[in-house]
């Protein structure tokens, strides 16, 4: 397997878009990238797109081609991924393991979702399908139930409390604002976070991530050839996709979640890192709670002690782990589709040095968890300097 890395990232604003339809964030995402990689549409030999829900949000099927042709690449071909909220997470894998193996070359990975063409109880309803519909939908489950679970196990395993969870969103919420591409440029304290309009017990409004539309994409290439489009590569030291049960009640512990662990073993072992060689991160934040178990799984702090470390302000952009810069899900936005590859383009940003007011520290290696459903499918990525 030859070296990979990332030589050109594009992504939307996030946010709610009423004036603009899928296709149109997804080519200026793609085209973005391009640029941004002094790329020629005629250069790229495959384009692989992540989607969870493009035709129940907008009507449209039939999307990889659809865009790919949009942003001149015919001919070429054109996959769409699904895998719920890790949909571009997985178009990702999948993109540098054929340029990987030598299928290809130069491959264009995306993901984009318009959400906000529906209403947030439709949203809700299409988003449930990525859970179980036999057994816990049927029961009445939406996402926001099964993380409140989650999140009341959590509590009662490990003493978590809602002040550790509503840390999470002031610190997110901080990032975001000063993130000129995110959907709520918000500030708020953890006396409103802990105020917070309820939505399910013991989650409230700023413990949710937010319904986004978007488009993020990123052109990939064998490192070798880097010179040809950047003088900023940024190699992929590692990248792995798990999955799990898709229901709640078939986990054997609901306080964490085995696809991101066995995923970020992989992923670790790929690299030949560990934990602590990591510099900064980027998790899904789906719920606060998420972003807690997450920091445990991906073996950043021990099982247990995310939420004590997250209120010290450890995870804060000048704290010993940043976790989510860019504002996370809970601020800088949620397009579902679009996520995973929202992802690396943060954290390409982040080992160039471009991320202005959000730079860390500690840059030269970082990681991305990106999360389908409640843990069915887990994507790491491990991305440094080249």
């Amino acid at each position: 397997m030859r070296p990979v890395a990332i030589m050109g990232i594009g992504k939307t604003a996030f946010g709610a878009f009423p004036d603009r339809d899928l296709r149109s964030l997804a080519v200026e995402a793609g085209a973005k990238a391009l640029e941004n990689a002094a790329a020629r549409p005629a250069q790229i030999e495959a384009f692989y797109l992540g989607n969870f829900a493009g035709p129940s949000f907008t009507g449209q099927n039939h999307l990889a081609p659809l865009i790919a042709s949009a942003l001149g690449l015919n001919g070429v071909p054109a996959t769409r991924f699904e895998a719920a909220c890790a949909s571009s997470g997985s178009a990702f894998f999948h993109a540098v393991s054929a340029v990987a193996s030598g299928l290809y070359d130069v491959v264009l990975a995306e993901g984009v979702e318009k959400m906000t063409s529906q209403t947030t109880p439709k949203v809700t309803e299409i988003l449930a399908g990525a859970g179980d519909l036999s057994g816990e939908v049927k029961a009445g489950a939406t996402f926001p139930a099964l993380f409140a679970m989650i999140a009341r196990r959590h509590m009662y395993e490990y003493g978590t409390t809602r002040e550790h969870l509503a840390a999470v969103a002031v610190k997110n919420h901080a990032n975001g604002a000063k993130n000129p591409a995110a959907h709520m440029r918000k500030v708020i304290t953890l006396e409103q976070a802990l105020a917070g309009k309820p939505v399910s017990d013991p989650l409230t409004v700023y413990d949710c991530s937010l319904v986004s539309d978007g488009a993020a994409a990123v052109l990939i290439a064998p490192l070798e050839r880097a010179s040809e489009f950047t003088a900023k590569p940024v190699r992929v030291l590692g990248v792995a996709q798990t999955s799990d049960v898709v229901a709640l009640d078939e986990k054997d512990d609901i306080t964490t979640f085995q696809a991101v662990r066995s995923a970020a073993q992989k992923a670790y072992r790929m690299a030949g890192l560990k934990p602590s060689d990591i510099g900064f991160a980027e998790v899904h934040d789906c719920f606060t709670i998420a972003e807690i178990i997450a920091i445990e799984d991906l073996g950043f702090v021990s099982k247990g002690e995310g939420g004590p470390f997250s209120l010290a302000g450890n995870t804060c952009v000048r704290g010993s782990m940043p976790i989510n810069a860019s504002g996370g899900l809970k601020s800088k936005g949620h397009p579902v589709g679009a996520t995973g590859v929202g992802q690396i383009c943060d954290l390409v940003q982040q080992i160039r040095g471009e991320a202005g007011e959000r730079q860390v520290k500690r840059s030269h290696v970082g990681l991305a968890q990106n999360l389908g459903g409640s843990g069915a499918t887990c994507v790491v990525t491990i991305l440094g300097a080249a």
